[in-house]
């Protein structure tokens, strides 16, 4: 029996004898304080992923908002920002402002001695941008003692109910809600089209997701809209930045064609980032993130192949 297979072993067994607690957001994690065994030469920062953005008024409501509020709330940690658009970096840098990749500032951090990291991404769904980041986590890790990477803001099913409260939180009900988003163009817009679910699993039919470049598309989120009877419509934009996207594509193309079949429209540009229910979302994923570590699908092979017993979703927790 490895050493890695025993370290498994006493966790699962203590956690069946002294209740430790396993299981978050349901998957299995193990409490690891992140930054609590950093020695005197160590140092630890955090690092917010965020796509980006080159309008400066959401962006200061929005990304910087968010920065704001993960250095206040870890005033002893060092909190540095990347922005993974490489269109959003080139637009910026011709104005003269430089932010790094995710890769670059990994290895600035590593150049300036930070030895214990915390990488937490701004993006909405575990799709395209998560794997990339994913991707340079895993291939730069070896610069640092620890690193660890926090999942996006919908990940868990407990993350989509604390969405919906905050989406459902102020309803007209003469009036029906369509939040748009991005999308993606792989198996990741399924999160959209869970999102729309849940909505009307738990009787909000008058609030609908549709996204710009994915599934649930404009004709969906219609045909939804239509079913509710209702002639107003809140526009509002289901992305962190009220950006191009929003200014653009809901602004300028879904709005008209909604009015043109007789809606009342009204838009309201704002990122949900700007929102200080989304942001406490994220803050407290990292305060989370900061303390668990989340057990691999070997390490809980591992567990069964040694103990016969399989950690269930059900499995208590306390968070």
């Amino acid at each position: 029996m490895t050493q890695r297979y025993l370290r498994i072993l006493l966790l699962y067994m203590t956690a069946l004898l002294g209740g430790l607690s396993l299981q978050a957001g349901n998957k299995i994690f193990e409490t690891d304080s992140l930054f609590a065994a950093m020695g005197p030469n160590d140092k630890g920062a955090i690092l917010v992923v965020h796509f980006g953005t080159t309008h400066d008024d959401t962006r200061r409501v929005t990304l910087d908002a968010i920065n704001e509020r993960i250095a206040a709330a870890h005033p002893d940690l060092e909190v540095r920002q990347a922005y993974s658009s490489r269109i959003v970096r080139k637009r910026l840098a011709a104005r003269g402002i430089e932010i790094p990749t995710p890769g670059e500032a990994l290895k600035e951090l590593a150049q300036e001695g930070f030895t214990h990291l915390l990488v937490v991404s701004t993006t909405i769904v575990d799709g395209v941008e998560m794997e990339s980041l994913s991707y340079e986590v895993a291939h730069l890790q070896q610069l640092f003692k620890k690193i660890r990477l926090v999942t996006p803001l919908l990940f868990y099913e407990s993350d989509y109910k604390d969405l919906v409260s905050i989406m459902t939180a102020h309803l007209d009900p003469e009036v029906a809600y369509l939040w748009v988003g991005h999308g993606t163009y792989d198996s990741a817009t399924a999160q959209y089209a869970m999102l729309d679910h849940y909505l009307q699993n738990h009787g909000y039919d008058q609030v609908i997701v549709g996204c710009v470049e994915g599934y649930p598309y404009y004709e969906e989120a219609l045909e939804r809209l239509r079913a509710t009877g209702l002639k107003r419509v809140s526009l509002q934009p289901l992305m962190i930045v009220a950006g191009e996207h929003a200014k653009e594509d809901m602004l300028q193309e879904w709005q008209p064609r909604l009015e043109a079949l007789g809606y009342q429209v009204e838009s309201v540009v704002r990122g949900l980032g700007e929102l200080p229910e989304v942001q406490e979302m994220i803050v407290k994923k990292v305060d989370f993130f900061m303390t668990h570590h989340r057990l691999s699908i070997m390490d809980k092979k591992a567990i069964y192949e040694e103990t016969g017993e399989k950690l269930h979703q059900s499995d208590s927790i306390a968070q």
